[in-house]
């Protein structure tokens, strides 16, 4: 999916929500684990209930690799059923991967050919030749780790050099040389809230996944307010406050109803910037 497609997505569906689909098998509804996949039987079950409000969905690798081989099997499987029963969704898949460059090759073929998702999370840290091999592939695209929701973000992502350039910056400036906007993203949390009018200074024009609204308690308002630019630039993920909204057999029917809430502030900063 390239940078038009997705924006002429987000203004038809006049949303630009993630759902992460962040699946603990301790923490979906009981009813589910006599099923024989209770990953996946859950996982389908939110992407039918929220597909028409949101325009992507992130599976946290995390969350099945800690599975095994029955983890792997439930990841397959919901980004197979999302490509063939939604095929206008984004995939992004939350791998956090980055490694000298022929182990992040071997990434990129994983998660690029094999899985065929559209997107894949990238740490930065080990330098330009650490990512690079992720940009090989046409019509895919790499979120580079920028500015992260996490409260440890400040350890190092904060931190400045001589020339008072904080670490953050520099990875958005330098890595521009790598990729352009048509291929590359960056994680800018929504737990930053102003800082996002610094990260759009240096990256105008460039799409942010945005972490960190709802069980985190980043302002979407906040992040609309500095972070949109003319074509949205914003990709804002929701994961636990939509797909465990409730815990019963209504599981669904309540992830789509926080799914919709989330959309209907979100046609509302659309309109508010004059996008729809």
């Amino acid at each position: 999916m390239n940078k038009k497609e997705l924006f002429e997505n987000i203004k038809r569906k006049r949303s630009f929500l993630c759902v992460g689909l962040d699946t603990d098998i301790e923490k979906i509804p009981p009813h589910l684990l006599k099923e024989e996949d209770p990953v996946f039987t859950f996982n389908k079950a939110i992407i039918d209930a929220t597909s028409d409000y949101c325009i992507a969905y992130k599976p946290n690798l995390a969350f099945y690799e800690c599975g095994g081989s029955k983890g792997w099997i439930a990841l397959e499987k919901t980004i197979e059923y999302i490509k063939t029963h939604y095929p206008d969704q984004f995939i992004i898949a939350d791998a956090k991967r980055g490694d000298i460059g022929n182990t992040s090759a071997m990434y990129a073929r994983t998660f690029f050919v094999e899985m065929e998702v559209d997107s894949l999370t990238v740490a930065p840290y080990m330098g330009e030749d650490s990512v690079t091999p992720f940009l090989d592939y046409d019509g895919k695209w790499v979120i580079l780790l920028a500015l992260t929701s996490n409260k440890g973000s400040h350890d190092f992502q904060l931190t400045k050099d001589c020339e008072e350039e904080r670490l953050f910056e520099k990875v958005l400036r330098l890595s521009q040389k790598w990729g352009t906007d048509e291929n590359m993203m960056y994680v800018a949390g929504a737990t930053q809230g102003g800082m996002f009018e610094d990260i759009r200074n240096i990256v105008p024009d460039h799409f942010l996944l945005v972490p960190g609204i709802g069980a985190q308690g980043g302002s979407l308002e906040e992040v609309c307010r500095y972070g949109l630019n003319d074509t949205c630039g914003l990709i804002v993920n929701s994961s636990r406050a939509i797909i465990y909204a409730g815990n019963a057999e209504d599981f669904a029917l309540k992830a789509g109803r926080e799914a919709l809430s989330v959309r209907k502030e979100m046609e509302r900063q659309l309109f508010l910037k004059g996008i729809i």
